[in-house]
């Protein structure tokens, strides 16, 4: 056969090549996983030898060096997972390319955490504990350094699972654990601990109603209209200045605190003008952006492209301003009772380790945060830039009003509740548009439940790993934290 085939010899080497080609690309892809873990040991590493230089405590710093290196590990788990609410909607609506997102994600995050970051963090998780429950000072470093390790483990865990949980309540969880395990359950703010649990049931309600509602309000005014063009250039330019004026108000409530602290009238006062001069600027902008664009809707993703990845920039800078003490809250505190010999409430972060934090989310974004970001954009529900949008602006103003009213929330809870909120909408949305249309056309044929099931728009796999990854993170953290805290005592005292 080989001598009849004159291209017998090159086609055998054509599928060893392509043998050869797609073992390579194999190897490539179950190497990838090696290499973010090996660029993320280098930061761990880097962040222990800037702790062992920089502290100030004389030479007594292994506590100090191993807590740096842990809070690094923090800070890229909070990369890896919290980041993806901020820029999983813009990818998933197109708005963005993935390697984009990571590098505004990055920039904006960092930003965040250096510049506007608070420069003195309650370590103690806003009174989840007394620190004068705990007598010696070497013990409340040990539940510190629990704290830490247990809520970075509960993070990772998640991050692998898929399920963006809250950092903020691992923390709290990984604290209250520790507490508890060091002075006992009287050691705990239960009233405190109570306020955070409403918040599991408000933060996503209150997100998921905002941007359910914000996206009723665009199909309404825009998406159903018979020009849907002209609809766009007069309301668009509103949502523009509604999403400037939220932000503002939020940066100054938020992430401004280190550079200005205002109170929320003037921080509201600062948003209303702002909203007005970009209404003003905006609607011009949009009014050419819009010329020659079909009457379809698939124009009007166009319009909402630049706003969402403004407000997913912006939102990334303030999370960073925020979320970054949640890895060197406990670590400060560590630092301060290293160097000064007791422990307290409040501290002041000194600049590497707030480095340490800032470096470490970009760091965990870069390497990990794809997985997550994947989810919360494309795997829950099917995003547009309009929809997207309306999960970002949620985000922004149920922080606002929570913040009025005393409560705690969280911005994980709320982003993906936004994205519940958006999707849940459109499957009822979808299925009255169904049942109105259905009365004016003859009964078409019954679908069966199991594919009812099928066609709905909100993964409910995903919807109830999420929930109950949300509902078991205070106490499987604060389990974690208080076995580390019995070993971490056994071993050093």
């Amino acid at each position: 056969m080989a001598d009849q085939d004159p291209n017998y010899h090159w086609k055998t080497l054509d599928r060893d090549l392509g043998r050869i080609s797609r073992l390579e690309a194999a190897t490539l892809y179950t190497s990838k996983p090696m290499v973010g873990m090996g660029v993320g040991l280098v930061f761990l590493i880097i962040a222990g030898l800037g702790a062992a230089f920089l502290f100030n405590g004389g030479s007594s710093s292994f506590v100090v060096i191993a807590a740096a290196i842990f809070g690094a590990y923090m800070a890229m788990n909070i990369g890896a997972n919290d980041v993806a609410n901020n820029m999983g909607p813009a990818v998933g609506a197109n708005a963005l390319t993935m390697g984009g997102a990571i590098v505004i994600a990055a920039l904006c995050e960092s930003a965040g955490a250096l510049l506007a970051g608070g420069d003195v963090v309650s370590t103690i998780s806003k009174g989840i504990i007394d620190p004068h429950s705990v007598e010696e000072t070497r013990v409340f470093i040990w539940a510190m350094m629990a704290a830490l390790v247990s809520s970075a483990l509960w993070v990772n865990l998640a991050t692998w699972v898929g399920a963006p949980v809250s950092t903020t309540h691992s923390v709290v969880g990984g604290v209250m654990g520790a507490g508890i395990a060091a002075a006992g359950f009287a050691a705990v703010n239960w009233p405190t601990m109570g306020t955070i649990a409403l918040s599991w049931i408000i933060s996503p309600l209150l997100g998921g109603a905002i941007a359910a509602g914000f996206l009723a309000f665009i199909k309404w005014a825009i998406i159903y209209r018979d020009d849907k063009i002209e609809a766009a250039r007069r309301w668009v330019p509103v949502l523009m200045g509604i999403m400037a004026g939220v932000f503002a108000t939020y940066l100054a409530m938020k992430g401004l605190q280190k550079l200005i602290k205002v109170d929320l009238l003037t921080s509201v006062i600062v948003g209303f003008a702002i909203g007005g001069l970009v209404y003003v600027v905006s609607a011009p902008y949009v009014r050419r952006k819009s010329e020659g664009l079909e009457n379809r809707n698939k124009s009007l993703k166009v319009l909402f492209a630049l706003p969402l990845v403004l407000s997913a920039a912006l939102l990334s800078f303030a999370h960073g301003a925020n979320d970054v003490a949640n890895a060197v809250g406990p670590l400060a505190a560590i630092v301060h009772a290293e160097e000064f010999g007791e422990f307290a409430g409040k501290v002041n972060i000194p600049l590497w380790v707030m480095i340490i934090g800032a470096f470490g989310i970009s760091f965990g974004l870069i390497l990990f945060g794809p997985k997550l970001i994947r989810m919360v954009g494309s795997q829950i529900t099917k995003l547009n830039p309009m929809r997207a949008y309306c999960v970002a602006l949620s985000a922004a103003i149920t922080v606002i009003v929570a913040s009025w009213l005393g409560l705690p929330v969280s911005s994980t809870h709320i982003a993906v509740g936004g994205v519940f909120g958006v999707g849940f909408f459109r499957e009822w949305h979808a299925e009255r548009r169904a049942r109105n249309s259905s009365k004016k056309r003859p009964p078409a044929k019954r679908i069966a439940p199991e594919e009812r099931r099928r066609r709905k728009l909100v993964r409910r796999s995903h919807f109830m790993t999420i929930v109950a990854a949300w509902v078991i993170t205070v106490p499987a953290a604060a389990s974690m934290s208080a076995v580390i805290f019995f070993v971490l005592n056994a071993m050093f005292i």
